[in-house]
Order: C-alpha cells, then structure tokens, then sequence
C-alpha cells in the first residue's frame, strides 16, 4: 500500500514487526491448552471410575439384597433377589438397593388374650393379683366354646422365605403376623372348653393353634416360614385357686393310679414267677416218680420169673427186704420175746422225738444185686 501524503504538524505512527512475539504467545496458549486438556481427560477418567465404583455394591451374608429401579423391583422371579458376593446398579436416584436380613430368626409376640403384666413380672414369672373382673383396656382374654374366658398368649419365631414379598408385599409385616397370631388364639380358643384348654388337653390346644397358625400363614402369603411356637394357656386370676386345685387332683389321681398299675404288675410278675417256679417244681417232682415208679415196675416184671418157679422163696425175701428197710429208718429197735406162760407182754413207750426222714429203696440196686 502506497505511503499516504501526510499534513504538515502531524506525526507518522512507527511500525514495528510483531511476528516473533505472536508465535511465543501462540505456542504458550498451546501448551497451557494442552495442560488443560490433559487435566480434562485424567479428571473424566476419575470420574468414570468413581461413577464405576460407586455402582458396585456388596450383599453380606446372612442378608440379600433387592435392587429397586424407578422404586420398583428389578428382574422377575428368583433374579430379583441378590444373594452374598458382588453386584452392579445405577446410583441413586435411578436405583435404590434394600438389604433385607434373610438368615436370622426373628420373633413376634400375641398379647391380646393375656392379662395386663409388668416387665417385673414377666422376670419374676409372676402375674397381677387376682380381681374379680378384668381391667377394661388392659387385660386380655380369650372365649371359650363353653362360654368362659381363658387368658392366652404366644411367640412365634419364624425366617424369611420370600424377601420380595416380605419387604414389599405389606406396610407392616410384623403387626401383620402379631395379628395373624392373635386370630390363631381366638379362633382355637372358641373351639375348646376352659377346661380342656387350661389342664385337660393343653398339649392338644397347643397343637390346635400351632396347626391354625400354619393354616392362615399359607393363606396369607407373608414371605415366612414358622420356625418354632410357644402358647400359654392361664384361668382368670380370680379362679385360678379352683383351676389349680383341679389341676392338683388331677395330677394326684394320676399318679395314684400309675403307683397302682405300678404295684398290680410287680405282684404280678412276682405270682408269675410264683406259680412258673411251683409249676417247675411240681413236673420235677411228677418225672422223680414217674422214674420211680417205672423202676419199681420194672423190678418186679425182674422179680415174675422168680416168682413163678419159687413162689414161697419169694415172698420170704421180700418180707426180708421189708422188714429190712423198716428196721433201717426207725431210730429205736425193741425186740420183745414171747413168754413161756403165752400171755401177751405190755408195752409203754414215751414218744418225745421228731421221726426221721425215711430212706427209699432204690429198686434198681435191689434188681442189679438180683
């Protein structure tokens, strides 16, 4: 461009080459870019990590865990539920993780149907002073079918089986089994008498409640499994004394006819073993005489052919033998010679010994020395 014609008084600007400073300006504002840049991408990856890590979640065991999307369950079926180990979701608010406590046991207590306690009680197993009535919003009490009150109460301890159902199928599970439980007395209770639910057949009413229990848990569909059940069964305070001293008759009355029945079979296994032993000792004795009197037989059917050749001979040796054996068993002898004049000798003798036992023949030596 041509030089402009310049008036005269003013001054002309100098001009100066700039290009060596604009390239140290540009090359700075490049590095610090740069820098910035590196700054930018290190912060992103530091930031995609910690959005990584803070999706990563972990279910201790004994607890399982539900990942709510938009406040609503994830997965369907069994997928809903996240067992022990590690697991992924979305932060919050786009999803919500809920730990449930799956593995311990939990309980629930029905005390509609008791009688007002104090904690001091319930430690010293103790209850309130017998009343005449009850006290209206405090104590409790159950009908009977028979028209009476009882006072029950019961503890269920029971897990949980279904933790979706459990966490979001009801406001209030535990309130909600407490009443189901409650239910359970009432409606067990107006299908027995006072008197076989306190003492006639508490162990039936027990199981009567417990199987009305299950009953209405199926039914409901909590998400839980009973595990164990407790049920006390008491009388109203003020007729309690009449109870126990059932009870106490009862019990005495039992045990009477158990010590009876106790005493009726060892008197019996004693007659038994009695009469086993009398029995035994009557066949011992039958078999010692029936072995006898087969030897006896069989020493005379020895003795026949002698008889036959020498009937006389015989009969004198077995007056022999007779007189033989008498002589052996008696403890005194007296041999009394005739008189010369005929007469008959008079005798008097003073028995003051017991006899002996006598000797028996054995008929077999008798025949083997025959």
């Amino acid at each position: 461009m041509a030089d402009l014609p310049q008036k005269p008084g003013t001054l002309r600007p100098t001009v100066n080459p700039v290009g060596g400073t604009e390239d140290a300006s540009s090359q700075a504002l490049n590095e610090a870019l740069g820098s910035s840049f590196v700054l930018v991408r290190l912060l992103g990856v530091v930031l995609v990590a910690a959005f990584v890590f803070s999706c990563v979640f972990t279910v201790n065991p004994n607890e399982v865990a539900v990942v709510l999307r938009f406040g609503k369950p994830v997965g369907t079926g069994p997928d809903q539920i996240l067992r022990q180990g590690l697991h992924w979701a979305l932060p919050y608010p786009i999803e919500e993780i809920v730990r449930i406590r799956s593995g311990e046991a939990k309980t629930v207590s029905a005390t509609n149907g008791w009688y007002a306690v104090t904690p001091e009680m319930e430690a010293n197993r103790t209850g309130p002073s017998p009343n005449p009535s009850l006290t209206p919003g405090a104590d409790g009490y159950t009908l009977t079918s028979d028209g009476n009150i009882i006072h029950v109460r019961a503890t269920m301890t029971y897990r949980i089986t279904d933790p979706v159902t459990y966490t979001f199928g009801f406001t209030n599970v535990t309130d909600l089994l407490a009443n189901t439980l409650n239910n359970a007395l009432c409606r067990t209770s107006g299908s027995y008498t006072a008197d076989a639910a306190v003492y006639k057949d508490v162990e039936g009413f027990r199981s009567a409640v417990r199987t009305e229990l299950s009953r209405q848990l199926e039914q409901g569909r909590y998400g839980v499994s009973m595990e164990s059940l407790t049920v006390e069964v008491a009388a109203p305070g003020y007729v309690k004394e009449a109870f126990d001293a059932v009870q106490n008759a009862a019990q005495t009355l039992s045990k009477t006819v158990s010590d009876a029945k106790g005493l009726a079979d060892e008197r019996r296994l004693k007659a038994e073993g009695e009469a086993k032993a009398l029995v035994q000792s009557a066949l011992s004795v039958s078999n010692r005489l029936v072995v006898a009197m087969a030897a006896e037989a069989q020493y005379f059917r020895d003795l026949q052919p002698s008889y036959r050749s020498a009937p006389a001979l015989l009969l004198s040796r077995l007056r022999i033998e007779a007189l033989s054996h008498i002589l052996t068993n008696a403890p005194d002898k007296f041999f009394i010679p005739e008189r010369n004049d005929g007469r008959p000798r008079e005798l008097r003798l003073q028995l003051n010994r017991e006899p002996l036992a006598p000797v028996r023949r054995d008929p077999s030596a008798s025949a083997g020395a025959q």
